[in-house]
């Protein structure tokens, strides 16, 4: 099943920042990303493959935090 979430980033201040998001989400089996702007990500996946709290520690480990 498809889950859609909206994860409030904090720490995104410019474009590198949404690209080092970005990239990370796609390294995830699982995560398609529907859109990332500063402070802001969404994302669908496919909770079969991969669970939120992954999601959560791939954008923690770019050194962000996320708010969800």
């Amino acid at each position: 099943m498809m889950n859609e979430v909206t994860y409030t980033i904090s720490g995104m201040s410019c474009e590198h920042c949404v690209k080092a998001v970005e990239n990370a989400l796609k390294e995830i089996e699982g995560v398609t990303v529907r859109n990332v702007e500063i402070g802001r990500a969404v994302v669908a996946y496919d909770d079969g493959q991969v669970k939120g709290a992954e999601v959560v520690a791939a954008l923690e480990e770019e050194g962000y935090t996320v708010e969800e």
